[in-house]
């Protein structure tokens, strides 16, 4: 069976409302809860990450494996703490994000999972572009690369990084070149290119890196680009109670609804794998719009069929 390989940052979320007021903690990071819904639908899920020896690395560690979701690739690091995120809810219920870190020296020592032909291995996040694990990032991506794994690559990159772009652009570019896939948000390309038109951005950026490309765009849908075609999803009309997650649990549709069709990486950009990415797309919708209506990070079962 083809399992899915995330490698990304793990955090405590503590979240308030537009009080101030905390009203939920829960383990999390961009790809942590992609894995969490993965592995809630019984999908084989494999995390490399790094927690503290402490309490709450216990409870995140302990989260996974209830959630069907191995750690046996998590880092425990000694004398530093496991990272909080405190997330502010506004009134359109998105998050604004503090962070507390604390990490040692020596980072992310982890043995590389054995990876079949077909295997998906999501990466993504400022996680993915960091100086100081590049090593270690890029040791995966050969090791995904020479296996034949199909490589899901979620930019995510925040505001508070755009000082950083010149710097960090050399590393996007070939995080490009190695995916299969490229996915962002509208507000994700705005920063980075400057523009909000995805076909420019798609024909001139991505293109020459990546066939295959797809935007969220919150309530306006979702569009995918590959040779030869342009796919629209239109999102679900709802109320949302939090949008923390929402992108996540899109990643997590998106790659659960791959499995399902049997998309692998060979069939990605042929004309036959058209109608199976569109059905992608509509269960990272359907994962995604089940997220924001409640105050989890991730699903809690398996949307209906769509």
């Amino acid at each position: 069976m083809r399992k899915v390989i995330g490698i990304g940052e793990t955090v405590f979320d503590i979240i308030f409302d537009r009080d101030n007021r905390p009203i939920s903690g829960k383990p999390g990071g961009s790809v942590y809860n992609a894995m969490i819904s993965l592995g809630r639908c019984g999908v084989p899920a494999t995390f490399i990450s790094e927690v503290g020896n402490d309490r709450v690395g216990d409870i995140i560690k302990s989260f996974m494996r209830d959630n069907g979701v191995d750690v046996s690739h998590i880092c425990t690091f000694e004398g530093s703490k496991s990272p909080l995120a405190l997330a502010f809810l506004d009134e359109n219920r998105n998050a604004q994000y503090q962070f507390y870190k604390d990490y040692p020296a020596q980072r992310l020592r982890f043995d590389i999972p054995p990876i079949a032909s077909d295997d998906v291995l999501l990466m993504g996040s400022y996680f993915a572009l960091m100086p100081q694990l590049r090593p270690q990032v890029k040791s995966l991506l050969d090791s995904a690369r020479s296996h034949g794994a199909l490589i899901y690559y979620d930019v995510n990159f925040r505001r508070t990084h755009a000082h950083e772009l010149n710097r960090l652009m050399p590393t996007l570019s070939e995080n490009f070149d190695y995916a299969d896939i490229v996915k962002g948000s509208d507000e994700d390309f705005e920063i980075i290119f400057g523009t909000s038109d995805i076909e420019s951005i798609y024909r001139q950026h991505i293109e020459p890196h990546c066939k295959v490309f797809v935007c969220t765009r919150g309530s306006h849908g979702v569009e995918l680009f590959a040779p030869g075609t342009h796919l629209h999803v239109p999102s679900q009309p709802i109320e949302p109670v939090s949008t923390i997650g929402a992108g996540d649990s899109f990643n997590a549709g998106f790659i659960y609804g791959l499995l399902r069709q049997g998309i692998g990486r060979s069939a990605l950009d042929t004309p036959t794998a058209h109608a199976a990415l569109k059905n992608a797309m509509q269960h990272g919708v359907a994962f995604s719009a089940q997220v924001c209506m409640l105050l989890d990070n991730y699903i809690s079962d398996l949307p209906g069929e769509v």
